[in-house]
């Protein structure tokens, strides 16, 4: 029986050992934590949500809820574990961060074909291997990955939002609501006036802002731009971007707010929330006075600021193979944000890619990719075949599909996709194999 090396214990790398033992595989799971921790993470369990609790929206029409439908016919760990620890969030499929990471922990640990290691990796491992070490990837690692990479190996920064303790939330000043009405009021939404704006928008852009160190490049992802890098984009760019109305109006007035902010349960008590779209690298002093500001966070306690990270990824074009496999260490595969994708639900599709194609190749047999109608192939093609260097770490989004024949309305057209895409997936995984193994898995 073969045994792979899975390194790090993340989204990725926890869906890829998952799926490799369903797929007969015997699995060493090696996690650096909680030995050797990373800037952003606070503990030892496997897929720590280190970002945001919401792994996107679940519905029909979005590029996260069309991934999520296809790994779910895969047999996703991530999403078994995510339906087990859900927290209310509208249409965006959110959890309880603990349990979520301890139902995880919980699953592997129990599994007899995968052998957890505690110890951190500092060279990219012997073939077969699936090297799923996230954007925090240690600097020993990192290295020898560019060393493998050649000059294709880049960093950029990644901010992460800040959490408010529930209890210091000013409810009187918030009101609860979804967008449009379409849910069941799961988020905080804290109104702004134009005055309060604009106030609100001086202190951000006069705010100090932390400097980064040992850091090589200073890209930033567009999905994760700090909000006072945004906010230096234009006096409205906020309002149309993270603090948008659109879709709210605040009961008490009975109109749409000039801006809003919004906050999202962290836990399923709602002890914790979120400042949705708020990541932010400004010192931390100046970052409680701006956020202070907020209508309804007057006297509100931080359980944690905004931080900056490194995230690492490689130029995957030019350094991956159509299955993952790096073209310098045939057999050793990246999987996980390391390839180029960026998001939770990305990252454990790819840990997913990547067992399949390693579980393939220890048969003796090839697996082709997904079919590009797919949102995971779709991905896959985009992170190893792009034209543009150096690559853009990518969402899922519609766009990566190729559009119907027929000319119809986007609502009409995204669900068409979405069907066309969940059916060749079936169908792909009924050829390979690969929906057997998942439906053993999901009634095990």
């Amino acid at each position: 029986m073969a045994r792979v090396a899975v390194i790090g214990a993340g989204l990725a790398g926890s869906e890829a050992a998952w799926q490799l033992a369903r797929l007969g595989c015997e699995v060493e799971l090696s996690e650096a934590r909680p030995a050797v921790m990373t800037p952003a993470h606070v503990g030892g369990d496997f897929a720590e949500l280190v970002c945001s609790n919401s792994l996107g929206s679940g519905a029909v029409g979005s590029g996260h809820g069309l991934l999520a439908a296809e790994m779910r016919l895969g047999g996703s760990l991530i999403l078994a574990a995510a339906a087990a620890t859900a927290t209310p969030a509208g249409r965006a499929l959110a959890v309880d961060r603990a349990l979520f990471a301890a139902e995880i922990t919980r699953r592997l640990t129990a599994e007899p074909r995968v052998r957890v290691v505690r110890e951190e990796v500092r060279r990219l491992p012997a073939a077969p291997a699936i090297v799923a070490t996230g954007p925090l990837t240690s600097d020993a690692l990192a290295a020898d990955l560019a060393r493998a990479a050649g000059s294709a190996g880049l960093y950029f920064y990644d901010a992460t939002s800040p959490i408010v303790d529930g209890e210091s939330i000013d409810r009187a000043a918030v009101f609860a609501a979804d967008r449009r009405g379409d849910g069941p009021g799961d988020y905080l939404n804290c109104p702004f006036t134009e005055d309060e704006y604009r106030i609100f928008l001086a202190a951000l852009l006069a705010a100090e802002l932390a400097t980064p160190h040992g850091f090589e490049d200073r890209l930033v992802f567009e999905g994760c731009m700090p909000i006072e890098q945004l906010a230096r984009r234009g006096e409205h760019t906020l309002r149309f971007g993270p603090m948008r109305p659109v879709g709210l109006c605040d009961p008490r007035t009975g109109r749409r707010p000039y801006a809003v902010v919004q906050l999202r349960r962290e836990d399923a008590e709602g002890r914790m929330w979120n400042l949705v779209g708020f990541q932010s690298r400004m010192r931390h002093g100046d970052q409680q006075r701006v956020l202070r500001l907020i209508p309804g966070l007057r006297n509100a306690r931080f359980l944690r600021l905004g931080v900056i990270h490194r995230n690492t990824y490689v130029d995957g074009p030019r350094v991956l193979a159509p299955d993952l496999s790096l073209r310098a260490a045939p057999g050793v595969r990246l999987a996980g944000q390391l390839t180029g994708v960026e998001g939770y639900m990305e990252s454990a599709a790819f840990g997913m890619l990547a067992a399949w194609f390693a579980a393939a190749e220890a048969a003796g047999r090839a697996l082709p990719p997904p079919p590009p109608a797919t949102m995971t192939g779709a991905l896959l093609r985009y992170v190893t075949g792009a034209e543009a260097s150096p690559l853009q770490p990518m969402n899922a989004n519609f766009g990566l599909l190729p559009a119907p024949a027929v000319r119809m309305r986007k609502t009409e057209r995204k669900a068409a996709m979405h069907e066309t895409a969940v059916a060749a997936m079936r169908e792909y995984l009924t050829a390979h194999g690969l929906l057997a193994a998942a439906a053993e898995a999901a009634s095990n």
